[in-house]
């Protein structure tokens, strides 16, 4: 019987926040690991996930078929996970999530591959988020290319280099005061890990084929809590004022074109109005990480290991209780 050494996974979109983690999770199962990236020379820190030789980057781009077929040639295991949650030049999200993904199963399916998917909790053709809108037709496209594909839906993700929790805890050692905008909406948090963990299970082969899971953490939080609890993390006390999604998107329309942490889209604020947790249908039909046999991490958990950092004194500041 061949062992993983044997199998080669060509990973798209294997240097982000997700992907360094994917990358990890495959090689310490002993897989070839090929990174498809639009700079690859910007990736040589996957190089010591693995063992000598074990993960390559190469150059590609998802508007260019070509070089999606390249990265992919003697591929037996195809894993996408590009995509973007703003817009910039010629990266939007019908060239990313829609056609991008569309382009990445048409070749897996030429190359006989089998194909890993992550969308997005939220995902629905009817959405008046054109991110959410992009995401469905992303999974559309590639069932369509690939029936037997795998899809995973991550709810929002957190873990030592998201944008998610380090964003709000960076705003909270700025400014005292921090703007909450669907203080009520609820998210159920998952760790990265956890969701590597899955995409490498189904690389192994224990995900259903042709199905579609739904990722979430241990908990349904409302964002006030998630807030609340990044701020008892790092030990600050600040006043949030809540604002109502219609002066939210206006503000949007300036803080669209900010930098870093204080970038926010009208998209995104739309994004925002739902739930974004998983589906009792996913539930019940045990499409879920404790589907997988895989028992998820919380919040709670794991943001003190890498949140410290926010304190003002660091990881010697006694944590509120």
């Amino acid at each position: 019987m061949a062992s993983n050494l044997d199998t080669l996974v060509t990973v798209f979109g294997g240097s982000g926040f997700l992907g360094r983690s994917v990358v990890r999770a495959l090689c310490k199962r002993d897989y070839r690991v090929r990174v498809a990236v639009r700079r690859p020379e910007l990736a040589g820190y996957l190089q010591p996930l693995g063992r000598v030789g074990q993960v390559h980057a190469v150059q590609t781009n998802l508007r260019y078929p070509a070089s999606v077929e390249a990265a992919l040639r003697d591929s037996h295991i195809v894993i996408n996970l590009v995509g973007v949650l703003t817009e910039a030049g010629a990266q939007t999200f019908d060239a990313v999530q829609a056609k991008g993904a569309e382009t990445v199963a048409k070749a897996a399916a030429a190359a006989g591959a089998q194909l890993v998917h992550v969308s997005a909790i939220g995902a629905d053709a009817g959405s008046p988020s054109r991110y959410a809108r992009a995401k469905a037709a992303g999974e559309a496209a590639v069932l369509a290319a690939v029936p037997s594909a795998t899809i995973f839906r991550p709810s929002v993700m957190f873990g030592p280099e998201d944008q998610f929790t380090n964003r709000f805890a960076a705003l909270a050692r700025m400014s005292p005061v921090l703007p909450l905008i669907g203080g009520s909406t609820r998210m159920q948090p998952v760790y990265v890990g956890d969701v590597a963990t899955a995409i490498a299970d189904a690389a192994d082969g224990k995900a259903r084929t042709g199905a579609t899971y739904e990722l979430g953490g241990p908990e349904v939080l409302t964002m006030r809590e998630i807030i609340q609890t990044i701020l008892d993390i790092t030990d600050r006390k600040r006043m949030r004022i809540s604002l109502p999604f219609g002066l939210a998107r206006f503000q949007a329309h300036f803080l669209q074109f900010a930098p870093g942490g204080f970038k926010l889209t009208p998209d995104q604020v739309t994004l925002l109005e739902r739930d974004n947790v998983v589906s009792e249908a996913a539930k019940a039909a045990g499409l879920t990480l404790e589907g997988l046999g895989i028992t998820p991490d919380s919040l709670e958990a794991i943001a003190p290991q890498y949140l410290w950092r926010f304190r003002a004194a660091g990881q010697f500041q006694r944590m509120s209780v």
